[in-house]
């Protein structure tokens, strides 16, 4: 069964994935890398890329292909649509949820890309909003609606091994 691995940017979802898919043997694929690896075949930066995709909508739904031809394996599956696009696809899937509080996030960004938090608070809104009203429009998915998901998670307060080890309770639980 696949694992997916969902939330916004900075809640942990990437080091989660990771964490668990080494835990558990599994090859861990990130939408996000696959979404930079279409940015560097069209000889573009990441943001301008990002850009190209609010205004081109055949970019999402080639990132989607793309997604959807891993989702065969046993893998944990880490992106923002990844639980949302397993649902809609029919495919059997253990889908979780890590959010955090958007100040934490904010911090958490900052530090690792060594920006301003307030300047990476108010990118994550943006970005945010603007993915909302893209895959809304795109997919008819509601971001915000988190009743697909096995399992929610609050990051804020415990490590990511922790979230690795509550998650493997979970899909133990769950099968």
């Amino acid at each position: 069964m696949i694992i997916t691995i969902s939330g916004p940017p900075g809640s942990g979802k990437t080091t989660v994935g990771m964490m668990l898919a080494e835990k558990m043997g599994r090859k861990f694929i990130s939408t996000g890398m696959i979404f930079r690896q279409m940015a560097e075949e069209q000889g573009v930066t990441l943001a301008h890329f990002g850009e190209m995709a609010k205004a081109d909508h055949s970019i999402d739904k080639e990132l989607d292909q793309r997604v959807l031809e891993y989702a065969l394996d046993n893998i944990v599956l880490e992106g923002r649509l990844a639980g949302h696009m397993m649902h809609l696809n029919g495919f059997n899937a253990f889908k979780v949820w890590i959010d955090a509080h958007p100040k934490v996030r904010a911090e958490r960004i900052a530090r690792r890309e060594r920006k301003n938090p307030d300047n990476v608070f108010e990118e994550n809104r943006i970005r945010e909003e603007c993915e909302y009203q893209r895959y809304m429009q795109i997919y008819g998915i509601d971001t915000r609606n988190l009743g697909v998901y096995d399992m929610v998670i609050q990051s804020d307060a415990v490590t990511p091994g922790e979230i690795v080890n509550d998650i493997l309770d979970r899909f133990a639980d769950a099968r």
